[in-house]
């Protein structure tokens, strides 16, 4: 059962994987998209009629497309059948968490989106290191001003980047950055294979001597999920470590960093810039400092959006969909104690 809307021509490719799939999709019982590859959609009411059409596809699923956003706290009760969720974010963990779904759907596994997003938030990172070092934001200003006046930007050679998770977003980062002769430093857990990673790293650090690594990030990209252990994972001190003018990318989720801590060290601009693509409260609210600040991206959770994202994810479905029916280990399996 495809539970958020989906174009039909990636429906039809699911329904083609094997002839034992029987695929349930009614899109007009669906939230309707605001956007491309929008999976959470706007808000709808069904009638009577068609709600009771809509449990009555939930009864019978084994297998769902992505989250039901309009029984995200009964979807247990109403889904018993349902053995695999596949989701349309890479983040579900602390969703899955706060839902208790590991513990009320214990017969069900549940798999991530990790690396369908990897590439166009790669290009967001890169966008904000460029927009800073090039002076995008003066320029824009000038030319509203048909105002001509020379300066001197800088370029990304030789510059330190400091990527904290190196899942696949992380790893892309990391390719890109090395692609424009920067100098990249990879922080992620200590017992993984630095070799394993499959990107030329030129250092790699334990997350347990991130504060090592800060007074050498000219640019810190944040790329980790949100864990017990990575919630404030950057606070005052952590910032007091980057070097002064140093760009913060914010790629994760909005409780890594204390953002209090943050709207000080951009306002003292101890920090040269930050880009936000998440918040701790999202929307973002009106009396947010950040969206007035002039050395601030304010970017709405979009960085990972990509008119080619529907058809990322069922490709990787589709895949998840043959392990499956075969019985084998599914990809990007979500580790319930770890949430990532």
């Amino acid at each position: 059962m495809i539970a958020s809307f989906l174009e039909q021509e990636h429906v039809n490719t699911i329904a083609n994987v094997d002839r034992r799939i029987n695929v349930l999709y009614e899109p007009h019982l669906l939230r309707p998209p605001r956007y491309l590859a929008d999976h959470t959609g706007a808000v709808i009411e069904r009638s009577p009629t068609d709600e009771a059409r809509w449990r009555a596809l939930l009864a019978t699923a084994d297998v769902l497309f992505d989250f039901d956003q309009t029984h995200r706290e009964d979807l247990p009760e109403l889904a018993p059948n349902v053995r695999w969720i596949q989701g349309t974010s890479s983040g579900i963990g602390q969703f899955v968490n706060a839902m208790d779904y590991g513990t009320r759907m214990p017969n069900t596994i549940f798999t991530k989106a990790s690396g369908v997003h990897a590439q166009p938030l790669a290009e967001f990172c890169l966008l904000v290191m460029l927009m800073f070092r090039k002076s995008l934001r003066r320029v824009v200003s000038d030319q509203s001003r048909k105002h001509w006046e020379r300066y001197a930007g800088t370029d990304l050679q030789g510059r330190t980047v400091a990527i904290v998770g190196l899942g696949a977003v992380g790893r892309e980062v990391g390719r890109v950055c090395k692609a424009l002769n920067m100098h990249v430093i990879g922080v992620g857990r200590s017992h993984r294979s630095h070799e394993s990673l499959s990107v030329p790293l030129d250092e790699f650090v334990p997350v347990s001597d991130l504060r090592q690594v800060l007074p050498h990030a000219e640019h810190l990209v944040l790329a980790t999920p949100h864990t017990a252990e990575t919630e404030h994972l950057i606070g005052a001190k952590e910032l007091a470590l980057l070097p002064r003018g140093a760009i913060l990318i914010n790629i994760g989720r909005g409780l890594l960093v204390d953002e209090a801590a943050l709207v000080t060290a951009l306002t003292s601009e101890h920090l040269g810039g930050a880009g936000l693509d998440v918040f701790v409260k999202e929307p973002l609210p009106k009396s947010s400092p950040f969206w007035d600040m002039p050395n601030v991206l304010v970017s709405p959770h979009s960085g990972s959006t990509s008119d080619q994202e529907n058809h990322r994810i069922t490709d990787l479905f589709c895949e998840n969909l043959t392990r499956f029916l075969a019985g084998h280990p599914l990809i990007n399996l979500l580790d319930l104690d770890r949430l990532y």
